[in-house]
């Protein structure tokens, strides 16, 4: 495998060292081969609501897998999640489910541009959007952590297509606009940026997007892979009370396993195949595991409602690191929206890309290693946001706020 691993992030490049391999997991601790534990903030990179191996979503996969892994063809599963998704978030009147959220961000903006008849896409730097050509220029996440050029591999034909901004620059936004509203198919932005740290939006910037996107003719795809029912029952759109265009969403629709999607309104998605003339397949889309560890974690969250008692617990957890931080004289800042949260080493606030490249992320490396050897598992780099599930407890979080200001101190002595 290249780098030893199958994503790059988990080959712990950033922070040095070896990547630990998991034995298993329960709950919010993973425990590695060499049977050390660890108190879980990544939790597959948000996609575990409940936590590790929760009963009623490991039932739901054993059940589905007694009737077949596989089926090619429609299947019960694939009508109810489906509903419940068009009921929990009003915006997505008709879904399509694919195997991952580059598939689905990749089809979105292919929707986009075949719908405006229109070429340019803007993105916004540091926002990862997946791995397709068009979304690998300026992107956060695993090319920011890995130092890499904006876009290897991607043609230049294809990539001058894609319009970067700073993400929050509200001016820039009107400007470009202005400059260029009759060649835009579509603005795509992670409306809270995970993927080059947490970065939240200011005020008015997810509301002039949609300003603009509806004065010019453009469509506004919020991509909801990371925060769909992460930061609200209704995503990140809920929460901001904006209704985009398209949504792309994955990792909690599938209770943790592989899963994509993508939404809007019936007039937009009737334009994809076969329903209309814009082509996307897959051959394990729908799949039954997925769909069914998708509907057990939506509707126990649906019936429990978890987000203000996270919400709470993140913020709590984080400002008691920043306030443990200042205390040791090291300059950090950081927020939290429902289960969604993170830190920068750097004085703040930190609303844009650059802002969170200048944070002292060699320090960063560091801190993480010292959070390992006390039981604690950090992303593996500054340009990723962290999670808590339901199964995290205050006694496990303060645990891991006791061994996180331990490795703070011995960092800085």
């Amino acid at each position: 495998m290249p780098g030893g691993v199958n994503s790059p992030v988990r080959a712990f490049k950033r922070v040095g060292g070896e990547p630990f391999f998991v034995e298993h997991a329960s709950g919010c601790r993973l425990t590695d081969v060499d049977g050390n534990e660890y108190i879980d903030f990544v939790m597959s990179w948000g996609a575990l609501m409940l936590g590790h191996a929760h009963p009623a979503i490991t039932a739901a996969i054993i059940d589905a897998t007694g009737r077949g892994t596989s089926y090619g063809a429609p299947c019960a599963a694939e009508v109810e999640l489906a509903e419940l998704v068009v009921e929990l978030m009003p915006s997505i009147e008709m879904v399509r489910f694919v195997n991952s959220g580059t598939e689905a961000t990749m089809s979105a903006v292919r929707l986009a541009r075949g719908f405006t008849r229109r070429d340019f896409i803007l993105k916004f730097s540091g926002c990862y959007h997946g791995h397709g050509d068009s979304f690998l220029v300026q992107a956060g996440s695993g090319v920011a952590t890995l130092g890499l050029p904006d876009s290897p591999g991607v043609p230049a034909d294809l990539a001058r297509l894609t319009l970067t901004l700073p993400f929050n620059d509200v001016e820039g936004v009107r400007q470009l606009f202005d400059a260029r509203s009759d060649q835009i198919a579509c603005v795509i932005v992670e409306p809270v940026v995970g993927n080059a740290g947490f970065i939240p939006p200011v005020a008015e910037f997810l509301t002039e997007l949609r300003t603009q996107t509806r004065a010019h003719g453009a469509l506004l795809i919020f991509d909801e892979v990371m925060t769909g029912f992460r930061v609200a029952l209704g995503g990140a759109q809920a929460h901001y009370d904006i209704a985009p265009d398209l949504t792309t969403l994955g990792k909690v629709i599938g209770g943790g396993l592989p899963v994509g999607a993508y939404g809007g309104s019936r007039t937009l998605m009737e334009q994809i195949a076969p329903a209309g003339p814009i082509y996307q397949a897959g051959t394990l889309s729908g799949n039954p595991l997925a769909m069914a560890a998708g509907l057990a974690q939506l509707r126990a969250l649906q019936q429990s409602n978890p987000y203000s008692e996270l919400d709470g617990r993140a913020a709590r957890f984080i400002g008691d690191f920043l306030a443990s931080a200042e205390e040791i004289g090291v300059p950090a800042w950081g927020g939290a929206i429902g289960g969604m949260m993170g830190f920068h080493f750097r004085s703040g606030p930190v609303i844009t890309y650059e802002q969170a490249s200048q944070a002292d992320n060699a320090w960063f490396a560091q801190f993480h290693r010292g959070c390992l050897e006390r039981g604690v598992f950090l992303p593996a780099s500054p340009y990723e946001a962290m999670f808590i599930s339901t199964a995290h407890t205050q006694t496990d979080l303060e645990f891991a706020l006791t061994q996180m200001r331990a490795a703070l101190q011995e960092a800085v002595s």
